[in-house]
């Protein structure tokens, strides 16, 4: 489970570089600037919990999967945002965009988080034993 936590923490972090770059485009910064936190890798490397989840829901049709995974993630979003931002350690703050929930939630992001749970549960299923 300790792989597959670093393996999570990993793949998030490359991923939210890559999203953070791509973003950049539309700011006209256009060296694609990448970003993220120390904070989140333990926040990725959550995503290794789904494996556990996976055999209860591996028969439910993917649509079903993919929606399980994005409230997980909005859950495990929520209230790591909202303990690091009691803290004023939040690397993110959604309050300026238009579908948020208390500043660390954006309804937006659910096709992000539905195409990212699927993703990690195809990785986390490669090799179920490592």
């Amino acid at each position: 489970m300790k792989k597959k936590f670093f393996l999570c923490g990993t793949i998030g972090w490359c991923m939210e570089i890559l999203f953070t770059s791509t973003h950049s485009i539309l700011e006209k910064n256009f060296q694609l600037t990448g970003y993220t936190s120390l904070w989140m890798f333990p926040i990725y490397g959550m995503a290794s919990f789904l494996l556990p989840m996976y055999k209860y829901v591996k028969k439910l049709h993917i649509f079903f999967r993919g929606s399980i995974y994005t409230l997980c993630i909005f859950i495990t979003e929520y209230f790591t945002g909202s303990f690091l931002k009691q803290y004023h350690l939040c690397p993110w703050d959604y309050s300026k965009a238009k579908l948020n929930i208390n500043g660390v939630i954006r309804l937006d992001f659910a096709p992000f988080w539905f195409f990212l749970g699927l993703l990690f549960e195809r990785i986390l299923t490669q090799n179920p034993r490592s």
